[in-house]
C-alpha cells in the first residue's frame, strides 16, 4: 500500500510539472482595424483633450443627475428581466467553468461490497457443498486522465474565457438597459411636450376659426375662408390624438424596461423640467473602445478560440489515464481492517491515436472557429467606432441645428402675426394665414424634436463609450 501511495505522489508530481505544457497558440491582441483618432471636426478635436472624465469612469448615478430619472433607472436594475437573464447566464458559465476545471483533478471515491455464495457439491473436491463469504472496502481513483499534453487545461482555459465573456456581456446588457431607460424617459417627456404644443395649437386655431366665422357671418369673409380656417382645427385634433398615442407607447416602453409600473410621481412633465446629463470626453479610440464590455466579451471568446486549438492539437498525442484503488478485504466482516487484509490495484492505461479522421476534422474546426472569432472581434471594434463617431457627429452639429430652428420659429411667429393682421385688414386672403400658421406649428414641433435628439444623443454617447457598465 505504501508503494502505491508513493507511485500516486510521483504521478501527481509529473502532472503538476508537465501540466503547464500547452499546445495552444500564443495569444497576441490583434491590431484594431480602425483609425487611431475619431473623425476630426472642430468640436470633436477639442473634446478629445477635454479634461472631463472618460465615460467608463463615470458612474451612471453621476452622469444622470436628475433625481426622478435616477430612481427609475434603479427600478430597472432591480426588476428588468433581461438583466436577470444575463446574470443567470453568468452563473451558468461560472458553474460550467468549475465543471471543466475539476477535470484536472482526480475524483476520489469509496466503495464497499459483501458477497455470500454456495458452491454445489459437484464442484467441490470432498463432494460436499461449500458456502463462502467475502467483504471488501476500497478507496480509489477511477479513470483519471493525466493531462501531460494540456488537453484538459486548454478546455479549462476555454471555459474560463467563455465565463469571462458572459460576464462582460452581462455588463453590456446593463449599459444597454441604463441607456434604454434614459431614452424612454426622454421620449416620454418629449411626447408630453409635443402634446402640450398640439393642444396650444388647437386653442389658437379654434380662436382663429371663431374669428373667421364671425367675419363670415358679417359678410366680410367668404365660405372658402371659413372652410380653410376649419382645416388646421381638424389637423390639430389629429395631432393631439397622435401624440396622445405616442405618449402611451412611450410610457409602455418605460414600464417594460423598468420591469414594473413606474410610479406617477417619478414620471417626467417635459424636457424643460429635466436636469440634463453631464458631459464626458470621448478620449482616443485605443483607450476607449477596448473598455467596452461587448469588445471585451469578443476578445475573451477569441482567447477561448486559441485555447480550443490547443485542445484539438493535444488530441493527436497519447491519452494517459489511471485507475487505482486501495482497500481491505476479508472473509469475515469483523476481519476488515485487520492485519494482512490490505489490498491495492494500480492500472495505468495509454491510448495512442494512429489514424482517426475525426481528430483532423476537429482540428480544422478549431482553426476555422478561431478565424470566425477574430472576424467577430474586429467587427465589434469597427461597429463600436462607428457608433461613437456617429454620436460625435450629431453632437458636433445638433447645437447649430437647434439655434437655426429657434431662429426659424421666431421668424415664422412674426410671419404668422403679419399674415393675420393683413387678413384682418382685408389685404390678403386667409390662405396666407393658414400657411404661416401650419409652418409655425411644424417648426415648434421640429424644435422640440431637435432638443430630444440632443439629450438622447448625450445618453447614446455615454453608452457607446462604455459608460454605466460598472
Amino acid at each position: 500500500m505504501h508503494s502505491t501511495l508513493r507511485m500516486l505522489v510521483l504521478m501527481a508530481g509529473c502532472v503538476v510539472v508537465l501540466g503547464g505544457c500547452s499546445l495552444a497558440p500564443t495569444y497576441e491582441r490583434p491590431q484594431a482595424p480602425v483609425p487611431a483618432e475619431w473623425p476630426q471636426g472642430a468640436d470633436v478635436a477639442s473634446r478629445q483633450t477635454d479634461p472631463s472624465p472618460l465615460a467608463s469612469d463615470v458612474p451612471w448615478e453621476t452622469f444622470f443627475p436628475d433625481r426622478n430619472l435616477g430612481q427609475v433607472i434603479s427600478l430597472a436594475l432591480e426588476n428588468n428581466r433581461d438583466l436577470k437573464l444575463a446574470a443567470l447566464n453568468v452563473a451558468r458559465a461560472q458553474a460550467l467553468y468549475g465543471v471543466q476545471r475539476a477535470e484536472l483533478y482526480p475524483g476520489l471515491g469509496v466503495s464497499g461490497a459483501g458477497t455470500k455464495e454456495r458452491t454445489a457439491a459437484d464442484f467441490t473436491l470432498p463432494g460436499a457443498s461449500r458456502t463462502s463469504k467475502a467483504f471488501n472496502v476500497d478507496l480509489g481513483i477511477a479513470a483519471w486522465e493525466l493531462d501531460f499534453f494540456g488537453r484538459i487545461r486548454s478546455l479549462k482555459d476555454q471555459a474560463l474565457q467563455e465565463y469571462l465573456a458572459t460576464e462582460a456581456a452581462a455588463r453590456s446588457v446593463r449599459i444597454t438597459l441604463i441607456a434604454g431607460v434614459a431614452k424612454a424617459y426622454l421620449n416620454l417627456a418629449a411626447s408630453r411636450d409635443h402634446l402640450v404644443l398640439a393642444r396650444t395649437a388647437l386653442e389658437v386655431q379654434e380662436a382663429a376659426y371663431a374669428l373667421v366665422k364671425r367675419r363670415h357671418e358679417a359678410g366680410l369673409a367668404t365660405e372658402l375662408d371659413l372652410r380653410r380656417a376649419e382645416v388646421p382645427v381638424q389637423t390639430a385634433r389629429g395631432d393631439i390624438a397622435r401624440y396622445t398615442m405616442l405618449e402611451a407607447q412611450a410610457l409602455n416602453a418605460l414600464n417594460l424596461l423598468a420591469g414594473e409600473t413606474v410610479p406617477k410621481g417619478l414620471l417626467p412633465e417635459g424636457l424643460e423640467n429635466l436636469v440634463p446629463p453631464r458631459g464626458v470626453t470621448p478620449g482616443l479610440p485605443s483607450e476607449t473602445l477596448l473598455r467596452r464590455p461587448d469588445i471585451l466579451a469578443a476578445e475573451h471568446r477569441l482567447r477561448g478560440g486559441y485555447a480550443f486549438i490547443g485542445a484539438a492539437r493535444a488530441a493527436f498525442f497519447p491519452s494517459i489515464s489511471l485507475t487505482t484503488t486501495m482497500g481491505t478485504a476479508s472473509e469475515e466482516l469483523s476481519g476488515l481492517f485487520g492485519s494482512g487484509s490490505d489490498t491495492w490495484n494500480f492500472t495505468p492505461s495509454v491510448a495512442m491515436p494512429i489514424f482517426d479522421p475525426r481528430t483532423w476534422a476537429a482540428y480544422r474546426v478549431s482553426k476555422a472557429q478561431q478565424k470566425i472569432l477574430l472576424a467577430e472581434y474586429e467587427k465589434a471594434i469597427q461597429t463600436a467606432f462607428k457608433e461613437v463617431a456617429d454620436a460625435l457627429a450629431v453632437q458636433e452639429q445638433i447645437g447649430r441645428q437647434i439655434a437655426a430652428q429657434e431662429d426659424l420659429v421666431q421668424a415664422l411667429a412674426r410671419t404668422y402675426e403679419l399674415s393675420r393682421k393683413r387678413y384682418e385688414r382685408g389685404i390678403d386672403s386667409y390662405l396666407g394665414v393658414l400657411d404661416a400658421q401650419r409652418s409655425l406649428v411644424d417648426a415648434r414641433q421640429g424644435l422640440m424634436t431637435l432638443k430630444l435628439t440632443r439629450l438622447a444623443n448625450e445618453v447614446q454617447l455615454y453608452a457607446v463609450l462604455g459608460g454605466g457598465g460598472e
